[in-house]
């Protein structure tokens, strides 16, 4: 479409708010920001959220668009606060040819033969924990969760024992700021999260260069970074090797510990499916060690998984900047504005999933495969050439971790404690936590 065709189509319905802030206070407060003002102005709708004029938009067809025109009139983005703290070097914040070399590089820590080598590790891990919960009893499941996460995310990339216990805390605090407002003031979330970055990647340099003394470099990704070469045979530097494992960490462990505890969640509120998923367990007679071959016998936990990342999604949505005017369903969308799909909304699309706010697994059996109905109109890992690099991963972890769960144990939820999800940027989790008691099915 020409530009000045372009320029004579209407934006978007909505509203750009205050002066300088437009509407991020309510973005960043409100949880139903989008739902709201979709129910007003419908799927697509501008905004101004973090300083910059925005257009957000849901559902398969905007997906389409946005995912198949990459590098033609969008690029990716994130907001500023999250691209200082990623770091400029990281693989979520660079583009063009050099995004694409790195992305090939790293995905040989996330090919299949490098999951399975991954697996005695998860189920060790898992184990200790499942163990660990039997003898707490009663526990806030939540910030367990994200130790759990973190110390495998820890060991199978860096090679890092109990991470958790030396960068745990930091993180936390770190993902915090992630979502705001740059302001570079000492009490801001912000400034706390830019001083946990040089912490970390404080521990991450001595981590680096420990390993490069070694004579095996390791076959994780921090040894397949090590080992990694440019057209021109230079070796990545210092800093990028730091903010590329950064990334890593947080990639590994943050939106992974939201969906494994909204999978507690819902386990805990729809018994009946959890009781299906067991009967699966016992049918199939599986023990360990686990395999790949084993978890692919695993059908209803597949989709009961699916499920739960169409109904509680751990990301929101992601940002695209707007390289060329261009249009969509009869809206301009300028050149320099920022455009966010949603994925809430995307995955509660009635004419993709019936009964969408129903928590229904069975909409992901091959006989219904409600999915299936249009391309894009399941995203919880994102889509196109940004696609989450380590989808395979979480998959992978999350399916350890229930199938070892539903086998053994079983938990309630204690009484008097709010289960609405967080209304932040960072990925949902109920704001007590997730309060259980838990324990050990006693065989009879």
């Amino acid at each position: 479409m020409t530009a000045n065709k372009t320029s004579s189509l209407p934006l978007p319905p909505g509203s750009l708010g205050l002066p300088f802030l437009g509407e991020s206070i309510a973005f960043f407060n409100d949880p139903d920001f989008v739902d709201k003002r979709q129910k007003k102005y419908g799927r697509t709708f501008k905004t101004n959220i973090f300083a910059r004029p925005t257009i957000v938009m849901s559902g398969a067809e905007a997906n389409r668009f946005l995912f198949s025109n990459e590098n033609k009139y969008f690029s990716a983005t994130w907001p500023a606060s999250t691209k200082i703290l990623l770091g400029k070097n990281a693989l979520s914040v660079i583009g063009g040819g050099i995004h694409t070399q790195r992305r090939k590089l790293m995905f040989q820590a996330f090919q299949p033969r490098a999951l399975a080598s991954y697996l005695p590790t998860i189920e060790s891990i898992t184990t200790t924990y499942l163990e660990k919960w039997n003898r707490m009893g009663t526990l806030t499941w939540y910030p367990e969760l994200r130790n759990y996460t973190f110390d495998i995310a820890a060991k199978l990339f860096v090679g890092k024992d109990g991470g958790s216990q030396t960068l745990g805390e930091l993180f936390e605090q770190y993902s915090k700021g992630l979502f705001t407002l740059p302001i570079r003031l000492p009490w801001t979330k912000f400034s706390k999260a830019l001083r946990c970055r040089t912490l970390m990647l404080e521990e991450i340099e001595k981590i680096v260069l420990k390993r490069q003394k070694e004579k095996d470099l390791g076959e994780d990704a921090l040894g397949i970074l090590l080992q990694a070469k440019d057209e021109e045979e230079n070796s990545l530097s210092l800093d990028e090797l730091k903010d590329q494992v950064l990334l890593l960490l947080f990639a590994g462990h943050e939106t992974l510990t939201s969906a494994l505890v909204s999978f507690c969640l819902l386990m805990a509120q729809h018994k009946e499916i959890f009781d299906r998923i067991r009967t699966e367990q016992n049918q199939l007679g599986i023990d360990e060690p686990l395999t790949t071959d084993k978890l692919k016998e695993m059908v209803y936990l597949e989709q009961v998984l699916k499920e739960v990342l169409r109904f509680i999604p751990a990301v929101g949505g992601g940002f695209r900047d707007v390289i060329e005017d261009c249009e969509f369903n009869g809206y301009s969308i300028p050149k320099g504005w920022v455009v966010q799909y949603a994925v809430g909304q995307t995955h509660q699309d009635e004419e993709v999933y019936q009964l969408p706010e129903k928590f229904d697994p069975d909409r992901f059996s091959p006989e219904r495969g409600e999915d299936k109905n249009k391309v894009f109109s399941y995203i919880p890992f994102g889509g196109g050439a940004r696609e989450c690099l380590g989808k395979e991963f979480a998959r992978l972890e999350m399916k350890v971790f229930a199938a070892m769960l539903a086998r053994n144990y079983e938990w309630e939820l204690l009484p008097d404690q709010d289960l609405r999800m967080s209304s932040s940027l960072t990925p949902p989790h109920p704001r007590d936590g997730l309060q259980v008691n838990f324990r050990k099915i006693v065989s009879s």
